[in-house]
């Protein structure tokens, strides 16, 4: 490969960091100007060429239907946590026994990995405490179980978002490696 072809590979590796970086520029400015636009660009490129960061390339994609129903569960899932975790907080005899889980993963990707590690930390009532990347298991801790049957509901909602993000933003590989990836719903 030649130098250009590297520098033009490079370039469009880091055109959705650009784009960000641009768009939380013009956001910190407060109000949208062709100026905020352009002096946007310049920092981007600048802090981009400084602090050079490895591309994230591979495993990801944008599947906008199942977007919308990842956003709308996970939309869901926040209300009805944040709900819970209020009423435990609230009720007269206080919360109840916490469990620690691990859940083994079906994805390899680390995007992915931290997609779904962030959506879990974001719904109250749970925290992720460890990912294990080689073994690609998720561990959490829960803040308020009753019995097993619970514990079990909450490794299969772990899955579950799983499943949902990657069908969102995995690529057609981490999808079909969805679909056949054996079922790794126990814990080893």
């Amino acid at each position: 490969m030649t130098a250009p072809d590297v520098a033009l590979r490079r370039l469009r590796d880091q055109l959705p960091l650009l784009a960000a970086l641009v768009l939380v520029w013009n956001l910190l400015w407060g109000t949208w100007s062709w100026a905020n636009l352009l002096s946007g660009v310049v920092v981007a490129v600048a802090v981009t060429w400084l602090l050079p960061l490895p591309p994230v390339t591979g495993g990801a994609g944008f599947h906008p239907a199942a977007a919308l129903r990842y956003l709308a569960r996970f939309a869901t899932d926040l209300a009805t946590s944040s709900a819970e975790v209020a009423w435990s907080a609230l009720r007269p005899r206080g919360l109840s026994s916490g469990a620690i889980i691990s859940v083994p993963l079906r994805t390899d990707s680390d995007l992915l990995l931290t997609m779904i590690t962030e959506s879990l930390c974001l719904v109250p009532g749970s925290i992720v405490i460890d990912l294990d990347r080689e073994a690609r298991t998720v561990a959490l801790h829960l803040l308020s179980v009753r019995d097993l049957a619970e514990v079990e509901r909450q490794r299969a909602e772990v899955l579950a978002t799983e499943e949902r993000v990657v069908r969102a933003f995995g690529s057609a590989a981490d999808i079909a490696a969805l679909d056949t990836a054996p079922d790794r719903r126990t814990a080893p």
